[in-house]
């Protein structure tokens, strides 16, 4: 459905930190940075067939997160996602909501956790925990 998910930073080498960290987590290696034709920088951590992308704005204007926005980032384990969420607050992230943990849902179980980068952009964690009926 997705061809690539980008979100703007307001500090590009802070970001790259913080992602290559994070995202190291998952398995995804760090970040190709390039310019594009206005000499803003990028950053794209391509995995699976994925694109996340961490950008200057091309408008000059500061980046700002979606109210209401998450990114989800699948997760294989519980552990990998207690490990993404301490790597995130120990790298810069705010840890948000609940602590990390177990939730029930109407989509079944699923070990979450939430946290938002640098500048505001709020992640989330998700290991769906496999049904054993």
């Amino acid at each position: 459905m997705f061809s690539h998910i980008m979100v703007g930073s307001n500090d590009i080498e802070r970001s790259k930190r913080f992602y290559d960290a994070v995202l190291s987590v998952l398995g995804v290696p760090a970040a190709v940075s390039n310019q594009n034709a206005t000499g803003h920088t990028r950053l794209f951590y391509r995995h699976d067939g994925n694109t996340f992308s961490v950008v200057e704005p091309i408008n000059d204007e500061p980046a700002t997160f979606a109210n209401g926005g998450t990114i989800g980032f699948k997760c294989t384990s519980p552990e990998q996602v207690q490990a993404f969420h301490d790597t995130a607050v120990a790298n810069g992230g705010t840890s948000i909501e609940e602590p990390p943990g177990l939730r029930q849902g109407s989509l079944g179980a699923m070990y979450l956790a939430y946290v938002r980068d640098p500048d505001g952009n709020k992640l989330c964690a998700l290991y769906r925990v496999k049904s054993s009926a």
